[in-house]
């Protein structure tokens, strides 16, 4: 069974494939600010679930906790694309760190 960071690598391969007509430093910028796109989804999933909107949106809990492995799925990604090599050993280290 792949681990997360398996399935991690495999996305940042289809992605990097993407957008290979783009600069590293480029792609780097662009997954990063790709977690803030998600989060905000979770935002407004989370308002509308709320009744927060007034675009009529009728939302679950379960959506709201799609949008934030989104977001986790992302900043990953992020990670991934910075150092694809470190990328697992940073996060473990600063998760310890904070917990």
């Amino acid at each position: 069974m792949d681990t997360l960071w398996d399935n991690i690598e495999k996305l940042s391969a289809i992605c990097r494939t993407a957008g290979a007509h783009h600069p590293d430093e480029e792609l780097k910028a662009l997954q990063v600010s790709k977690v803030a796109k998600e989060a905000d989804e979770a935002i407004h999933t989370l308002h509308g679930l709320k009744g927060l909107t007034t675009c009529g949106d009728d939302h679950t809990w379960s959506e709201v906790q799609n949008d934030l492995v989104g977001s986790v799925i992302a900043a990953l990604l992020a990670m991934h694309y910075i150092d694809p090599t470190g990328a697992r050993a940073t996060f473990d280290e600063i998760i310890h760190r904070r917990t």
